[in-house]
Order: C-alpha cells, then structure tokens, then sequence
C-alpha cells in the first residue's frame, strides 16, 4: 500500500469531479479518480448511431469565463484546447398557433423579433427584463455562484452588505411565472422565458423569480465546443492527468470507509483498498444517503430532498423537412400550466409536451431553402438530431416496456408533425433513454438530471455544501452546490477542491508531491 498522505480519492468522473481531480493535483496531492463507466464525462454522454456520433446530454456551454479560469488556474488556455464558436442565434421557439421567435444573443435583435411578434410594449418588456437579469446575476454572482453555500448567517451577512434594495433585486419571494407578468402580457412570451426553470429541473410556477438570471447568462454568451460537448470533458481529464492525478474507468467504488470519525479510503466491487485523507464524491448525494457507498457513510449522508425532473429523449439520423430546424429549437405545448401539472403533480409524461430539438449538423442560420438539408448533414445521410421532453423522476419505480417507450415516440413525433416538421430515418432505429435507464446510469436519483428541485426561495440551501457531515468527505457536481449545469458543476469542483486545500492547511497535514504526467485508463 502506497503512502497516503496527501492522497485524495475522486469518486466520479463527471466535470465536477474531473475539475477538482485537476486542482489537487496541480496543487501537489496524489489524486486518483475513479469512474465507474467505460468513460469520463458524467451527464455529458454521446451515442454512436452507424458511424455517426451523437451528443445525448447537455448541447451547449455557457459561462465559459468559468472554464477559462479554471485552465488559467493549471497554466492552461481553454480555448487552445477545446475549440469553441460563440451562438449568435440562442434558440427558434414555435407555438401551436404557428407562430414562432427566435432569440438572439444581441438584445436589440431580439427586441425587434418580439416586437415584429407581439407589438412595441412587449419589445420593451424583453429591453426591461434583460435589465431586471443582469442586475439579479450581478448581485448573486460573488455571493453564491463562486462561494461555499450560504447558510442563514451568511445570507444575513450577505443581505447586510448588499442592502435591502440589492436582497429585492435577488427576487426570491416571487416565482418566475408571477414576476413574468411584470414584462410580458402576450403569454407565449411568459411561456419562453418561463422555460428557463427547467435548466434546473424545475416548474416556472414554484421556482424562485432568481432563476431569471439564466436568461442574462445565455445572452451572455452561448458556446457550441467543436466535435461536441464530450470535448470539454476529454480537456478537463486530460488536464488532470497533465497535473500528475491517476485516471481509472470502469472503476465501481462499493463503499466509503471509515475510521476514528473520518473518511479514510475506498473499497472497490472487486475488493480492492484505496487509503486516503481525502475523498471527493462526484455523485448525487442520495446515493451516499441509500447505502450504495456502505451503511457507515450513510449514517452522515445529508437529508433527502424533494428530485428535479428527469426527461425522456430520442437519438436518431434522419432526414428533416418542412419545418426549418436551427441548431437549437423549442417546440412549445399548447397548455405549460397543465404540463407541469401533469409532471409534478401525477408524476407522469404529459401528453402534450415541450420538445426541444438539437439538430446537431446546423448552425444558427436557416438552410437556404426552408426545410432543406442541414449544412453539415452528409447528401442522402441524414442528420444528427436529438430530441427531450421533460419527464418525473419516476425511474427507480417504474421502468417502462418497449411499447410504452415507442407509444412516447409516436406521440412526441405526430405533435411535431403538426407543427411541420417531418423526419424520415436514414440510419439505425432511433436510441431512447428514459428516466429508468438515467436511474441506472446515475443511482439513487430516480433519473432526476438536475439534484434536488430549485422551488420555493429556500431552494438555496437545499443542495449541499463541499463539506459533508463526515470530516474528510467532500461533494461536487450538479446536486451539490451551486447547482446545476456543466458550468456550475465544474464551480462545485472548484469550491471542493478549495475545501479540501483549506482544511488540510488549517490542520497542517504534510502533503507529497505528485510526480507530474498521470494516467488515464479506460
């Protein structure tokens, strides 16, 4: 058994665990991250469909200033390793009475698209929200997006330095559907920009109004990472193992040790015994609450909270026509009230769903001819298309039977139908992934994508901070705090990796260098 002084242990190879791995061992620790699957990258995944790859997760990066400091932080450029191309056209959104927006990254744009839509006073509304966004994010962002969760006695400290006017303009105590109705009267823009609760998972008539500040980030900056997300994540593993951490897949970790009241290693499936003074978990913590990481860890496992959603999605190849597909598209139901009612109400699929649709070979201008192939479509091969519609987390109770599953598809696909658009396959069957199958890819969540649900204006503290109640265990990713998303992900590895420096200063553990140049199997 190696020396363990100074050796963290990352359970988790998803982007907060692979960015914490990258900070500790650029700060000298011998780190060894374990993930259980064939391949780093957690919620970013991709499907192979004949000889074509296809991005299943998460589509696009924003905040890239995150990702930019974070590679600063190892000596690094992002950019020189993850070539990115900035989204001029955020999203085309379509309603059932045939009208459609398209919203840009430039607010005037946009502001004249709304007002060709809906008239003057909501162009103004949008120019009004934007301001009412950016000053949300702007007094959140030191506090809360780069910091360890708040408790009640910082958030006291917080609201004392920021003043009564800066915790008004936070906008907890509202949902984001009431505070809408301040910008917007015409109701499909109250549904679009409602919508942004779902990046976490949530209802827009029970998520706090704060969640408006999504809307100021995209605009800020939307990212589409050449050769698709999954790059982010080779970058960040690769920059881990540059820094001298050991990178093993396939690598099941079946329990947390422990011993004189703080973690103290890991045991494999195969029963192999890992040591260390560290460990990062880069997994949900219900989890770690369950027993799936050992009975003794559970005892100090945060509570259970309330799950986010799940969703049901389709990969396939096809040929797209009527309808003319930019690279990011909405396809809205014709009642969002009765859809999360169905949702969070009855915990089932509604039957009259938003889709979004990425179709992954286009960029953000229409192809010259209105449901013309795709530019980066190959002639007569189809295109790369992917398509999610918000589900319950409903996965560790009910796995559903093929017909259900093609009785989804069938449904979700006669409703595009109707607004259009028509697709033909061109390649193999196409690959659906449901909330029993995210349940079996990410344990103990039931398929929520998102950690615990981001309603009611105590939310905030409902995700867990770095710390755990077990001294020497560590949380990251997108249940943990700040929250999630790939880019708040990678800030909860780097508020963990934080943690951990700290703490080891604070109790003087010595540290040994880790020899630069790691490894990395698969």
């Amino acid at each position: 058994m190696a020396d363990s002084r100074g050796r963290v242990v990352v359970i988790g190879g998803g982007i907060g665990g692979l960015t914490s791995a990258a900070l500790l061992a650029a700060n000298g620790l011998d780190v060894v991250l374990l993930e259980r699957a064939p391949r780093v990258g957690g919620k970013i995944r991709e499907v192979v469909l004949g000889d074509r790859r296809v991005d299943v997760g998460p589509t696009v990066l924003t905040m890239r200033w995150v990702f930019d400091e974070i590679f600063a932080s190892l000596g690094l450029r992002f950019g020189d390793h993850v070539p990115l191309r900035r989204a001029e056209t955020l999203a085309r959104h379509a309603w059932p009475d045939g009208s459609t927006l398209d919203l840009f990254a430039d607010e005037g744009r946009t502001a004249d698209a709304i007002g060709a839509l809906a008239g003057a006073r909501e162009a103004d509304g949008y120019r009004r929200f934007c301001r009412y966004a950016r000053e949300i994010y702007e007094v959140v962002e030191a506090p809360f997006l780069r910091a360890e969760r708040p408790t009640f006695k910082t958030m006291l400290s917080t609201a004392s330095s920021l003043g009564l006017g800066g915790m008004r303009k936070i906008d907890g105590h509202r949902t984001l559907h009431r505070a809408l109705g301040d910008f917007f009267a015409d109701a499909r823009l109250v549904q679009l920009f409602g919508r942004y609760a779902t990046y976490c998972g949530s209802s827009p008539y029970l998520a706090p109004a704060t969640l408006s500040v999504i809307a100021h980030v995209e605009r800020e900056g939307l990212w589409l990472p050449e050769g698709g997300m999954g790059r982010v994540a080779e970058a960040l593993a690769a920059a881990a193992a540059r820094a001298g951490a050991t990178l093993r897949c396939s690598a099941h970790v079946a329990a947390i040790e422990e011993g004189r009241g703080r973690a103290t290693g890991v045991v494999l499936e195969g029963g192999e015994r890992i040591e260390a003074d560290v460990i990062v978990l880069n997994a949900d913590p219900a989890a770690l609450g369950i027993g799936l990481f050992g009975q003794r860890a559970a005892r100090k496992a945060p509570g259970s909270e309330p799950r986010s959603l799940s969703a049901v999605t389709w990969a396939l190849v096809a040929e797209a026509s009527g309808f003319p597909l930019l690279r990011h598209n909405v396809f809205f139901s014709g009642d969002y009230e009765a859809e999360f009612r169905a949702l969070f109400d009855r915990s089932e699929l509604p039957r009259d769903a938003t889709i979004y649709v990425c179709a992954e070979d286009r960029g953000d201008a229409p192809s010259p001819e209105p449901g013309g192939a795709a530019a980066g479509a190959r002639p007569g091969a189809g295109e790369r298309l992917f398509f999610i519609v918000n589900a319950p987390a409903t996965g560790d109770k009910h796995t559903p039977s093929s017909t259900e599953i093609h009785e989804w598809e069938q449904r979700v696909f006669q409703q595009l139908q109707r607004f259009g658009l028509s697709l033909r396959s061109t390649g193999p069957s196409p690959v659906a992934t449901t909330p029993a199958d995210f349940e079996r890819l990410f344990p103990a969540t039931g398929g929520a994508l998102y950690g615990p649900v981001s309603h009611g204006w105590n939310s905030t503290f409902a995700r867990p901070a770095s710390r755990s109640k077990l001294p020497g265990l560590y949380f990251a990713g997108g249940s943990a705090h700040p929250g999630a998303g790939v880019p708040m992900a990678a800030l909860s590895g780097r508020l963990a990796a934080r943690s951990v420096m700290e703490d080891l200063a604070s109790t003087s553990r010595s540290r040994a260098a880790a020899t630069p140049g790691g490894t990395w199997t698969r």
